[in-house]
């Protein structure tokens, strides 16, 4: 099974994350998406994946978002804009797996969701 992390190095939720996949899972993709901003396609996908719109995975307490998109009623497509341009506002972890994906934000849904998938 191919699995895929969107991962900040410096989130401990992520690092934690990554740990526990890779010691279930031989292959692990990681998208260090500080360092290579998703594209507002990508974004698109994981929203699709994740079953929910950017607003309910955008990180509020960010300072972008106070700027750009608190109180402005931003769309959904304005959103993933502003995610690509500012990667800091994405959640972390994002893990993809199939066609599904969980912000793993707390682990422990992750961990129910995967945790025999090997």
């Amino acid at each position: 099974m191919k699995i895929t992390i969107y991962h900040n190095p410096k989130c401990s939720k992520s690092r934690c994350a990554l740990q526990w996949l890779k010691e279930r899972f031989d292959a692990v993709e990681i998208v260090d998406y500080i360092k290579n901003p998703v594209s507002a396609d990508e974004l698109r996908s994981l929203a699709q994946k994740l079953g929910t719109s950017p607003h309910e995975w955008v990180r509020k307490e960010e300072e972008a978002y106070k700027i750009h998109v608190l109180g402005k009623g931003k769309t959904d497509e304005e959103l993933f804009q502003l995610m690509h341009q500012f990667p800091k506002l994405i959640q972390r972890p994002i893990v993809v797996w199939s066609d599904r994906a969980i912000v793993a934000r707390p682990l422990e849904p992750l961990m129910e969701a995967l945790g025999n998938a090997n």
